[in-house]
């Protein structure tokens, strides 16, 4: 997934969207970025400007915390390749807080072209943490382990390694795609049955309703959202269309963005009464099943619809999967800002935004 500031990288962001590539408005600054413990198998950052020794590291530290065990990170800045005093200076500081995070440097190169990176790698085990001499920075607290990254401050500690239900370290998730229909490592046991009747429900319906059977073009989609997201059935039931989803994962709903990461996708916690992280006009196909009935009860749905108004592209959809009488509330809403609409089945709402915007004294 792109991450990139407003202030400086708005047209990266904007250019990846609109090729179809996954990307957000993000900055690390003080808060941790809204994604769960151990979810990347691989960050990469070029032309890279973060002090990540900031705050005692606590940016690198918050790499640390997203980064799976075993991960890398690729790192491409100057301060790699050019050894005047003040690159030196970040250099050692870089050096210095890697070695104590226990990160491996498994590589250090430089191109044709005279630019450079360095690749470092997570561990997988607590030894190297043991023999440290020094406990700096200090391993996390157990009951900070959560995975809770929801306006919550940067932390100054290292965070612990995943583990099951008996305690054991969590194994590198199957390879792809195995990995999207194999049991999630971070998955409970007693979510087992849960997960796959979810993987069953979610290929059944796409195949059979979704794909076809509404009036749906398929073709022009590209970037498309699941509001909620649960275990990512319905991403892994669009697997094999030429499309990518945003998995998004309710602040107050059972955490399960550990999972969906585990299968292979991306995703992010939000709230839905607040704005989503991206550009006006950025996705194609926005997906709701079963949301606005918790969503409504502490906020309007009006609000909600415009915020999806926002977000998608002239032309595309809107697809709800809800109860009769929250489609019947939520369908006015969108003939007021001129979209068309179809009820399927007493519970599929298609909404279409059209091209229309206020004229004149229309308000």
């Amino acid at each position: 997934m792109s991450l990139a500031p407003k202030d400086e990288h708005e047209a990266q962001i904007q250019f990846a969207l609109e090729r179809g590539i996954p990307a957000i408005l993000s900055v690390i600054g003080t808060q941790k970025l809204t994604f769960p413990d151990d979810a990347y198998d691989l960050i990469h950052c070029a032309r890279c400007r973060v002090h990540w020794d900031a705050q005692g590291g606590k940016p690198l530290l918050e790499l640390n915390r997203i980064l799976r065990p075993g991960g890398f990170f690729i790192w491409s800045a100057t301060p790699v390749y050019r050894h005047d005093d003040r690159h030196r200076s970040v250099w050692n500081a870089m050096v210095n807080l890697t070695e104590s995070m226990c990160w491996k440097a498994v590589a250090r190169t430089v191109d044709s072209n005279r630019i450079g990176l360095v690749i470092y790698q997570k561990p997988v085990s607590y030894s190297c943490y043991k023999n440290r001499e020094e406990n700096t920075p200090p391993l996390c607290d157990r009951k900070n382990n959560l995975n809770s990254s929801w306006y919550v401050p940067l932390s100054n500690c290292i965070s612990r390694l995943p583990t099951d239900s008996k305690g054991n370290l969590h194994s590198w998730p199957a390879p792809w795609p195995q990995r999207l229909s194999s049991k999630p490592p971070s998955l409970p046991p007693d979510s087992e049955e849960a997960f796959n009747k979810d993987t069953t429900h979610w290929y059944a319906l796409v195949s059979d309703v979704y794909v076809g059977g509404l009036a749906i073009n398929w073709s022009s989609v590209r970037n498309v959202m699941d509001m909620n997201a649960s275990y990512g059935g319905f991403a892994a039931a669009l697997i094999d269309q030429p499309l990518w989803v945003m998995n998004v994962v309710l602040i107050d709903a059972p955490d399960t963005l550990s999972i969906i990461f585990d299968r292979g996708l991306i995703g992010m916690y939000h709230d839905w009464c607040e704005s989503f992280n991206t550009y006006p006009r950025t996705y194609d196909l926005l997906h709701s099943s079963f949301l606005l009935s918790d969503v409504t009860q502490r906020c309007d749905i009006a609000d909600v619809a415009v915020e999806m108004d926002r977000i998608l592209r002239p032309g595309g959809y809107v697809l709800v999967q809800d109860t009769l009488e929250m489609i019947n509330k939520l369908k006015p809403v969108l003939h007021s800002l001129q979209w068309s609409t179809n009820i399927y089945h007493d519970q599929f709402l298609v909404g279409k935004k059209g091209f229309w915007r206020p004229t004149g004294g229309e308000t």
